[in-house]
């Protein structure tokens, strides 16, 4: 099942919750997360169907005790490797918090190690990231898309003092995501910092082909002049299987930058990514890069190729493949649980 995140008034870490508890994850899956979080404070969490204007969602609060503790990446780090969720969960969770640690030290000239979080170091906050990650994994969400995202100006409060819109940490995560944006309806915080990095971690921006077979949609707690909601499309893939193959022959690269490219292949929305040895002309070697992927996603890769590698031009031809029908469970072992694919 694929996922699109339509976020039209923004996205916030418990926007995103919304959507995952309105398309059928069950609250009590995230107390049940928290309780076994062992926190110093207490964190109560609750869901319930509000009216944003005339648009039905689910509001998720969640609630934390009033310790004000300053946490630092190895501080949250730690709550994270000790919750009762799978690795990928715990990578993606932990990926989503390092992009905050690089875009706070950057705004603040300092580094990662030593960066204080404030709100986003909150149980709130943790238990949001934590709690998005583990709700896309249940709801077997393999892959998901966002829309650009909607950037207003405007001044925020926050430990720091006041803070221009979009909060400079936010503006830091999109950019190192290379996220697209668009202007916002109004003005004020519709893009937090905890929502940018739970996308610019678990999803690929664009919007895909798809059946739709059921949708979410997340409240916000501010009332705006237009429906405050996120929605996620939840369905699958209706390109019909149409694949392309992208290749190209490189015989004057550097063969260390490979895996960086190849990372960003996949990331991008590549199926697969392989390179084949051969020998070019004058017998010089040579690396044959190929590229498996939807028809829809051949503009971005091609564009992601040509800008990442050498290569002058490449080779584009539709293919066609036969795929066994499959799904991701999980399942308990000696060693806690595991995910399996069937």
């Amino acid at each position: 099942m694929i996922g699109y995140l339509d976020l039209a008034s923004g996205v916030s870490g418990d926007m995103l919750l919304g959507c995952l508890v309105d398309a059928g994850w069950p609250i009590e899956s995230l107390r049940e997360l928290i309780a076994g979080l062992k926190l110093e404070d207490t964190v109560e969490v609750s869901a319930a169907a509000v009216m944003k204007n005339a648009v039905r969602a689910t509001r998720v609060t969640v609630l934390a005790g009033p310790s004000k503790k300053h946490r630092h990446l190895h501080h949250v780090q730690a709550i994270i490797d000790g919750a009762a969720v799978g690795d990928g969960v715990k990578a993606a969770a932990s990926g989503a918090f390092r992009r905050v640690a690089e875009a706070e030290a950057k705004v603040h000239g300092t580094t990662i190690e030593k960066v204080h979080f404030h709100e986003v170091g909150a149980l709130d906050a943790i238990v949001d990231i934590l709690g998005v990650c583990a709700g896309v994994e249940a709801l077997r969400i393999d892959k998901l898309f966002a829309s650009p995202l909607p950037l207003a100006d405007g001044w925020v409060q926050t430990d720091h003092g006041q803070l221009p819109l979009p909060a400079p940490a936010t503006l830091e995560i999109l950019a190192a995501a290379g996220a697209p944006t668009r202007p916002a309806p109004g003005q004020g915080e519709l893009v937090t910092p905890t929502g940018a990095a739970l996308v610019a971690q678990l999803a690929t921006f664009g919007q895909p082909a798809m059946r739709l077979s059921r949708i979410g949609l997340g409240a916000g707690t501010k009332d705006m002049p237009w429906p405050n909601v996120a929605r996620l499309w939840l369905g699958e893939p209706s390109d019909g299987g149409a694949m392309v193959q992208i290749e190209t022959n490189i015989d004057d690269m550097n063969p260390q930058l490979y895996p960086v490219v190849i990372e960003k292949l996949l990331a991008e929305g590549a199926n697969d990514v392989w390179l084949t040895p051969v020998v070019m002309k004058k017998g010089r070697p040579g690396m044959v890069l190929s590229v498996l992927a939807s028809a829809s996603r051949e503009p971005a890769l091609a564009d992601l190729i040509l800008r990442e590698t050498t290569t002058l031009g490449l080779r584009v031809q539709p293919v066609t493949r036969h795929e066994l029908r499959r799904e991701i469970r999980t399942i308990d072992t000696s060693f806690g649980p595991m995910r399996v694919k069937v």
